[in-house]
């Protein structure tokens, strides 16, 4: 199925084949978020080469289609509570658009939540006489949009739909969209002019380019970043994750690990013994760090360590370890817990700023709550010191943990660590998926209630058993078999075993 509008439709797809189109979208709220500037970007661009423009807004398509009789590819940007979908959501906005004399309406062609289906604003741009721009994430979308008869394909949704938001523009998906028709519009992070040419070649009909072109705001700071990189460096940070099992100290600048050194954890030692072990493994980076920062198993107030759960770490009382510390590295020291620090370095690695819950799942069970752009600290967080509703009257982390699944394993004959027991599930062995089973079941509840309680845009799962390969699945499932009436977002962690790694390196340099 393909829209029909005459020869209007072959002349405009013909003059946008082959083709450059700049996007001119002001950044909101920005210095040249105003008419007359979107409109002297128009012109700026059509009068450099460009066949046409991608507009935002009924507002700016309007007052460009009154200055060019360029072909414009419009739509109209929402933030909507019940939905992810940002572009084109409605079909009064397809109606919108049209009014204001737009040739071609773009719109989120995403499998998510949404006010109006695919297939009903593909039938809405018809019926308003225009052309279709389904903007995709996947091949997927595109084969659904194109089913629904649109016009034009585009990668504009491509890294957008979740988990870390790439640099570099999706090449690959242009030349999957390509195998499904010749009318493929690719856009999204197409920032040189090398990459404009992979995406030509590709075999995109057209090219969109626009940040790099009319957001002065991210050109800019694009700029300055990388000048930066030369005359201010940002400083080089000692990060340190203290866990029950292992010690891994590192020295990360500006979110990127340099050198890294990892050792066991002595169980038996104490605080201070912990603190002298971190001090000898680091001696050789003496001189190269200007601060520090410790993520620790446990709760932490004031620079206080003290322990949630002696079974993962024996601390007597409250260990002064910020002061101490400092006093042996001779540098600054931030002191958090480790959950929260991994859920700060999640927050950090992306550009999402929606609340989340960091969970990791290793030798205990850690929370990080980051809401509205804060760290909570405290005991915030420590979901694995719940109780729940067993009789057995211990905290959830006692049965959602490495140590249990090897416990268990143990009692069943089969004395492995965790990962061989995932090993065995994952090669059909009873004994050892129903161990791993049990875990999935009682975190996948856990996760139901957090989102009951907090509701969170994403609850981002880490640790050696959370990342474990099959487990992630294994609790959506779960979840799914629940049924809950508010079902949690699930998502692997972006940084993987380096999120507290990262998370206090940044908390250190910015002192919190």
């Amino acid at each position: 199925m393909t829209s029909d509008i005459g020869n209007g439709a072959t002349v405009l797809k013909n003059t946008l084949r082959n083709a450059l189109i700049v996007s001119c979208q002001p950044v909101p709220g920005g210095a040249m978020d105003d008419s007359p500037y979107v409109v002297g970007f128009a012109l700026a661009a059509l009068s450099a080469g460009a066949a046409g423009l991608r507009i935002e807004s009924a507002r700016y398509v309007a007052a460009v289609r009154a200055a060019t009789d360029a072909p414009i590819i419009g739509l109209i940007k929402r933030d909507l509570d019940d939905s992810p979908v940002r572009i084109t959501p409605f079909l009064d906005d397809v109606c919108a658009l049209a009014d204001a004399g737009a040739d071609i309406i773009a719109f989120d062609a995403t499998d998510r939540v949404r006010p109006a289906s695919v297939k009903a604003l593909a039938q809405a741009v018809r019926d308003a006489g225009k052309l279709s721009m389904a903007d995709c994430s996947c091949v997927e979308d595109a084969e659904r949009a194109l089913a629904a008869g649109v016009d034009f394909v585009g990668s504009t949704m491509s890294g957008y739909t979740g988990g870390p938001e790439p640099v570099d523009p999706d090449i690959d998906l242009v030349a999957a969209l390509r195998k499904l028709t010749p009318n493929v519009v690719a856009e999204g992070r197409i920032r040189t002019t090398e990459q404009a040419q992979a995406a030509a070649r590709a075999g995109a009909s057209c090219v969109v380019v626009g940040s790099a072109i009319t957001r002065t705001e991210h050109v800019t700071a694009w700029f300055r970043d990388a000048v930066n990189e030369v005359y201010a460096p940002a400083p080089v940070v000692l990060a340190v994750d203290l866990g029950g099992t292992k010690i891994m100290a590192s020295l990360v600048q500006d979110g990127k690990v340099l050198d890294t050194t990892v050792f066991a954890t002595d169980r038996a030692g104490s605080a201070e013994s912990w603190v002298a072990s971190i001090v000898d493994a680091v001696a050789p980076w003496k001189g190269r760090y200007s601060a520090a920062g410790i993520a620790v198993t446990g709760a932490v107030r004031d620079g206080k360590w003290r322990a949630m759960n002696k079974a993962t770490l024996a601390i007597d009382g409250e260990f002064p370890l910020e002061a101490r510390a400092s006093q042996l590295l001779g540098v600054p020291v931030v002191v958090a817990n480790d959950a929260q620090a991994a859920a700060w370095g999640e927050f950090k690695a992306t550009s999402d700023r929606s609340d989340l819950v960091f969970m990791t799942v290793s030798t205990g069970l850690g929370g990080g709550i980051v809401a509205h752009g804060n760290l909570l600290r405290g005991v915030a967080g420590h979901f694995g010191q719940m109780r729940g509703t067993s009789e057995e009257n211990v905290p959830l982390e006692s049965r959602i943990c490495g140590p249990w699944i090897a416990s268990e394993a143990k009692r069943l004959g089969h004395p492995v660590e965790p990962k061989q027991v995932f090993a065995a599930a994952a090669a059909g062995e009873d004994w050892a998926a129903s161990v791993v089973d049990g875990v999935a079941q009682r975190f996948a509840r856990l996760c139901c209630d957090i989102q009951l309680s907090i509701d969170p845009a994403r609850i981002i799962i880490g640790g050696g058993v959370g990342l474990a390969a099959g487990f992630l699945d294994k609790v959506n499932a779960e979840i799914a078999a629940i049924g809950p009436s508010a079902r949690p977002r699930l998502l692997s962690a972006a940084l993987g075993t380096k999120a507290g790694i990262v998370g206090i390196a940044d908390l250190a340099v910015v002192g919190r």
